[in-house]
């Protein structure tokens, strides 16, 4: 079977399955092959990216409030502004941190409360903002431990208020803060920035402030995928990465000719000194080409340039479509007008990856787009432009969607034929990406198939890119040559800067990311090991034999805490003893010990003898209670231990996310920090699993099943439908709640699947009850965990029957089940 999807959907149904009490309820078989589609977007760019399902975690505090009052009092600059430390510094590591400390001087010298350094894209505040923090705050030294949290707010709230800015990195919608994605242009619907920077932009934008969440299962793009056994993908943008395929993913790159020779004409880049002199050059370009009918896409890398672009054009009288995050519902219409003859679209990076645009026009979006004018909906238009076979009806509407197409291809071809005489589709890039993979798929929508095209980059020293890299050198080439600010240079040793600028951003990302990997690497052999574990236990692996196992670790320790195990057994406290043995692993009046016994045992002959007895009473209790309610203690004793197991990982992802966050502070003490990390976090991991072990047969010992009757309940005899698919989360850079990475603050839900039902209308067989079990035997979950969200529910909750006669349901109508998918896809199947 080949099975189609998304990678979204692919991570999170690895994660829901492995919170699954039942086999039947997962949906992955094992991962054998994977093929993936614009390979270097999700392996490179999302690489980092985490995939969390997530709950509601303890309430957000006022601090986020208070913090961006403070914030919003500090004044600072960039670190490149301090132009005589930098000019002092050297090329040694000890000259550059003496130049940094500097520049930290000279900041301080300037009142400056908080330094940013572009390059590195941090925030660090002065010893005066320091100063100013503890006074706001009233504390007596913000660096103390006592403070970190503190710190930590107030790090977020400088990060929100001077590197994260609105309508580039984020846009506000509906009262709520939506990030942008920066490579695709388009909004990440569900992810949330993490540790604590969503809730300070929140803040910052004077939005209500959610609450932060709690993780139960999180895994990285990369970590995921290199769960295959084998993996490929494809790409027209793979090559400039090379290294890091062969490095990561181990997989070698092969560039494969283009069906037809590219015919598309790339321009030198023309440089400019400053912003307003290449905005001013843009709109010549495109008043230019616009005169001759040359269609034009202006490509730009946030939605506030794009809408500057579209200010520009309107003042001078140029017709446009403009394709952002803002306005993605006209996505299909303005990319299949954008080839037209005359046509000037303006796009954030939404146009780039896998955008296929016509010259001419798109003649299957015209007859679509007219079959919908003539009443038809897009169910059946669907259906009608499929290759399947169709009813009298739709094959009528097949035919006129055949007769429009028709009709139409006609004239976009007649129109394609203007377009070639007017030099092809123009690409306009309105400054360079970070990533040239970026800026070769924006440059990639022209010229394809063979098709004419010319493509040309327009850059200013005031762009973010030259700014960071590269402005300097090209600026003294500029004063040299004293050319206005209108006029342009286009030399290949300034291309090549360029290039040498874009290099240098993308070695930076790459290396944070092998670096970041190192780290996800020791969380993500723990999380294989744990879930194939589980995996083993819900195939049917003996679990008995497991927790007969467990049993003689538990009896040492529950000896240890009744007595001093220091001095022999015959000067123990034998009343002491049972009491202990009793409350723990015995039945209640057992009075296993006496002293005549503990005169004979020596350590551990009275180890082992316990552990006899406490065995024995197990298996005697298992009898006892599979006779008097006819359960299968198997299945208790697997829901229980996978009952700890979820709830141990839950806290332990947390505790390992604490000590990542902490351990790079090892450096200072000349300790490698992802050394420190695999030893402290291995270290956690035993102590989880012993915790595991401990509880589980701490619960078995003791747990009492009740018996309750279950209520007549009327159900269908098929029902299966899953809650709204959790999003990907995101942290400092979209991450689907982490840092880039990323993903926590998802709102993510984990699915709520309705088991098969018996008959409808009868009596439900009397079903025991577990302490720490409901009804359905699904395990209860920590506090801060929605049950009701997590567990399988023994009883449909919908019956069509049942609905009020108001209004008949259509067959393309919502399912009221709350399903999301039509009523004849649901519960309106015949």
């Amino acid at each position: 079977d080949i099975t189609y999807g998304t990678n979204n959907e692919f991570g999170f149904d690895y994660l829901r399955d492995n919170l699954k009490s039942d086999l039947k309820l997962m949906v992955q078989r094992e991962l054998n092959f994977a093929i993936v589609d614009e390979v270097d977007s999700i392996l490179i760019d999302e690489a980092r990216t985490p995939l969390i399902i997530s709950g509601k975690g303890e309430q957000s505090s006022a601090l986020y409030e208070q913090v961006d009052k403070f914030v919003r009092t500090l004044t600072g600059g960039f670190d490149d502004d301090l132009k005589d430390a930098e000019e002092r510094a050297g090329r040694s590591r000890k000259d550059r941190e003496e130049a940094g400390e500097r520049k930290l001087a000279k900041a301080e010298e300037l009142h400056w409360d908080y330094v940013i350094q572009r390059k590195e894209k941090q925030v660090q505040l002065t010893e005066f903002g320091a100063e100013k923090a503890e006074k706001f705050f009233n504390v007596e030294n913000i660096a103390d431990i006592a403070n970190v949290t503190l710190n930590h707010h107030i790090q977020q709230a400088l990060k929100a208020h001077k590197l994260f800015h609105l309508n580039e990195e984020y846009i506000v919608k509906d009262n709520e803060i939506i990030i942008v994605d920066e490579f695709t242009g388009r909004l990440m619907i569900g992810r949330r920035y993490s540790d604590g920077l969503h809730q300070a932009i929140e803040a910052k934008e004077g939005v209500k402030v959610r609450e932060e969440n709690k993780t139960f299962a999180t895994i990285t793009f990369q970590n995921y995928f290199r769960l295959y056994h084998k993996l490929s993908g494809m790409t027209g943008t793979a090559k400039t990465e090379e290294g890091e395929f062969r490095t990561i993913y181990s997989l070698d790159v092969v560039e494969i000719p283009t069906n037809r020779p590219v015919r598309r004409k790339d321009m030198p880049d023309k440089i400019f000194s400053t912003e307003e002199g290449k905005k001013r050059a843009i709109v010549r370009e495109i008043v230019e080409r616009h005169e001759k009918g040359q269609p034009i896409l202006v490509g730009t890398v946030s939605v506030e340039k794009s809408e500057e672009i579209s200010r520009l054009l309107r003042r001078n009288g140029i017709q446009h479509n403009i394709l952002n995050a803002k306005n993605h519902e006209r996505e299909a219409e303005i990319v299949a007008q954008a080839g037209r003859f005359n046509a000037v679209t303006i796009s954030t990076n939404m146009a780039g990856r896998g955008t296929d645009i016509l010259l001419g026009g798109n003649p299957e979006y015209l007859a679509k787009k007219r079959l919908r004018e003539e009443g038809v909906d897009h169910e059946t238009i669907e259906l009608a432009t499929s290759y399947a076979e169709l009813d009298e009806a739709t094959q009528a509407v097949r035919d006129r969607y055949d007769h429009l197409y028709k009709t139409y291809k006609a004239q976009t071809d007649e129109e394609k034929k203007k377009v070639i005489e007017a030099g092809g589709l123009c690409i306009i890039g309105t400054e360079r990406h970070e990533a040239r993979r970026i800026d070769n798929q924006l440059r990639g929508r022209a010229g394809r198939q063979g098709d004419e095209g010319v493509s040309v980059f327009f850059i200013s020293l005031e762009d973010d890119l030259m700014k960071r890299f590269g402005g300097e050198r090209m600026k003294a080439i500029y004063e040299k040559s004293k050319m206005e600010e209108d006029e342009c240079l286009e030399a290949n040793v300034l291309s090549r800067l360029v290039e040498y600028a874009q290099k240098q951003i993308e070695g930076r990302h790459f290396a944070a990311r092998k670096s970041v990997l190192q780290y996800d690497d020791v969380m993500n052999q723990q999380r294989i090991i744990m879930y194939g574990q589980r995996m083993k236990v819900l195939r049917g692996e003996n679990v008995h034999e497991q927790v007969i196992k467990y049993i003689p670790d538990y009896v040492e320790s529950t000896v240890r805490t009744a007595v001093n195990t220091d001095v022999e057994p015959s000067k123990w406290n034998v009343d002491d003893l049972n009491r202990a043995l009793e409350q723990r692993l015995l039945p209640e009046g057992t009075n296993y010990v006496t002293q005549e016994k503990l005169e004979k045992w020596d350590y551990d002959v009275a180890i082992k003898q316990i552990t006899k007895r406490t065995e024995k009473a197990y298996e005697e209790k298992i009898a006892d209670l599979q006779k008097e309610t006819g359960i299968n203690f198997g299945d208790v004793e697997r829901q229980i231990l996978l009952r700890n197991v979820d709830r141990n990982w839950i806290d332990h992802i947390d505790a390992m996310d604490q000590l990542r966050k902490g351990i790079v502070l090892r450096a200072y003490g000349q300790t490698d920090p992802v050394i420190a990390y695999k030893q402290e976090g291995s270290a956690m991991f035993n102590e989880m699993i012993e915790r595991i072990q401990t509880n589980t047969v701490a619960m078995l010992l003791k747990v009492r099943i009740e018996v309750r009757q279950r209520p007549a309940t009327r159900v269908l005899p098929t029902a299966s439908r899953f809650t709204p698919r959790p999003q990907p989360a995101a942290e400092n850079a979209p991450a689907a709640e982490a840092q880039r990475p990323a993903a926590n603050e998802a709102p993510a839900q984990a699915p709520v699947q309705n088991a098969a039902s018996a008959s409808a209308q009868s009596a439900a067989p009397a079903a025991p009850h577990l302490p720490g079990l409901d009804a359905a035997g699904i395990p209860d979950l920590p506090p801060a965990v929605d049950v009701d969200s997590l567990k399988t529910s023994g009883e449909s909750k919908f019956n069509p029957a049942s609905m009020p006669k108001r209004k008949k349901i259509g067959p393309n109508d919502p399912c009221p089940c709350g399903s999301g998918l039509k009523y004849k896809k649901c519960h309106g199947k015949p």
